[in-house]
């Protein structure tokens, strides 16, 4: 295994980390949505599309699901609340 280092994100929050991933726990908490399909997400999920610019509904339905699987963040778990999400707007993922 992997052994955890110290970081501190911008804010100050202390917390440690094995990967390379940047994201502070205590910030996700901090910054989770509260509705919409993004709060039905992981943490490393929705920063994921967040950091690809995806963060509607209709921006998420220009992606396949092969792409959205691509993104590094998004496994196979994430799927069924999009589909539910976007099934609920009336929209889907681009075939």
């Amino acid at each position: 295994m992997t052994e955890k280092s110290l970081r501190v994100c911008e804010k100050g929050h202390r917390y440690y980390k094995s990967s390379d991933c940047r994201s502070c726990p205590t910030c996700d908490r901090e910054n989770k949505p509260k509705s919409g399909f993004l709060s039905k997400l992981s943490s490393p999920a929705r920063n994921a599309l967040v950091q690809e610019g995806i963060d509607t509904l209709e921006k998420l339905s220009q992606y396949t699901e092969k792409e959205i699987l691509k993104i590094h963040g998004i496994g196979p778990a994430s799927l069924p609340p999009l589909r539910t999400s976007l099934g609920e707007a009336g929209l889907a993922f681009k075939e």
